[in-house]
């Protein structure tokens, strides 16, 4: 069956065509680069891993929470809608959202899979294209498994978001080197590691929290690349292209603040929009998702130097300033640790099952 018979609401058929400008750029210097990115190219290479195996695929979930949600955390628990609503009417939100998310999930992978192969062609440097190369790997590995687990798991894909699709569009058109960096490696990014760790840490179903763990060991490689390139290459840009990029950071938080209100979801099922956006915008889930996403971005934009009044004051209106004092690094390390322990627990259940194999099998030797 094909994806498109799938969709929750009809799309158009082809591909999504975005002109691209921009030189592709090749170097003759074939030695040196610097040593804490060719360590992270290194470090991509031997984090390389198979998403058909390393996932416990056989594990289920319930289509009707896909991510095994505690009740405090579905889209329109509490409001005086979910309360008139009749349970068959509450599963099929929940269905909805579960299969809105997680397409969101993959929508965004192809969008980094595209994006880091740009990098590739238009980074003047070798140890850059290095890095993005496995880059490219992961995010290929990343649209893989979420497809997989949209398809198998739920059913139903839904359309991408449009505040996403805007990010995009605007990275991959721009004929500056340094924009698909700025709108992936940063924006995009960031906000992935921030919704993949919510749902990691709020979600019950096992499969989720080990898929989502996994993907974000990946994702946080990827943000220390943004930041290692572009805070070199920031520190020699004039006070007007600085404030270029700056304006560009600042259209795209607001649009990644916007993007998971979930408007799509009540326009499928005829809700009462106002109604909806209006409860979500309070939600405890929102006000979490918020706090984590800059979390993950205002440090970074702050550390490769896009720190200007006007970006300030941005992120003083959207309630977000603060964040920039959060220690990235630890969170990154937390990522690569929670993932870490995912493989050790795996390891130990397939040992304790080869255990049991042998002691069953010596048992019936012992019987004949």
């Amino acid at each position: 069956m094909s994806s498109y018979d799938l969709y929750s609401t009809p799309v158009a058929t082809g591909t999504w065509n975005v002109p691209m400008t921009g030189a592709a750029r090749l170097s003759w210097e074939y030695d040196g680069g610097r040593d804490r990115l060719l360590a992270l190219y290194q470090k991509g290479k031997d984090k390389q891993w198979d998403a058909g195996r390393r996932i416990d695929w056989d594990r289920q979930i319930d289509p009707l929470n896909a991510a095994g949600l505690p009740a405090q955390f579905k889209l329109l628990f509490g409001s005086d809608l979910w309360n008139r609503m009749s349970q068959r009417d509450r599963d099929e939100v929940d269905r909805h959202h579960g299969s809105w998310l997680f397409s969101q999930f993959l929508h965004g992978e192809q969008g980094a899979l595209t994006v880091a192969a740009r990098i590739v062609e238009s980074v003047p440097d070798q140890d850059s294209k290095f890095y993005a190369a496995t880059q490219v790997m992961d995010e290929a590995r990343h649209m893989e498994l979420f497809s997989r687990f949209v398809h198998d798991k739920i059913g139903m894909y839904y359309p991408v978001n449009q505040d996403l699709a805007a990010l995009l569009d605007q990275a991959l058109r721009d004929s500056r080197w340094d924009l698909p960096y700025l709108g992936m490696q940063v924006l995009i990014e960031g906000l992935a590691l921030a919704a993949f760790g919510l749902y990691r840490d709020m979600a019950t179903a096992p499969l989720v929290k080990q898929l989502l763990a996994f993907v974000m060991q990946d994702e946080a490689r990827h943000v220390a690349f943004g930041r290692l390139v572009l805070k070199d290459y920031y520190a020699q840009l004039t006070s007007k292209e600085r404030a270029e990029r700056e304006e560009f950071v600042i259209e795209g938080s607001y649009l990644m603040r916007d993007r998971f209100t979930g408007r799509e979801i009540f326009e499928t099922l005829d809700l009462p929009l106002e109604e909806c956006i209006r409860h979500v915008e309070n939600s405890e889930l929102i006000t979490l998702y918020r706090s984590l996403l800059f979390g993950r971005i205002v440090p970074v934009i702050r550390d490769i130097g896009l720190w200007s009044d006007q970006v300030r004051s941005a992120y003083a209106d959207m309630g977000v300033l603060d964040h920039a004092k959060a220690d990235l690094v630890s969170l990154m390390r937390q990522d690569e640790d929670i993932a870490d322990r995912y493989d050790a627990q795996r390891a130990d259940a397939e040992l304790r099952l080869r255990k049991a194999e042998v002691d069953e099998a010596v048992e019936l030797g012992a019987q004949s």
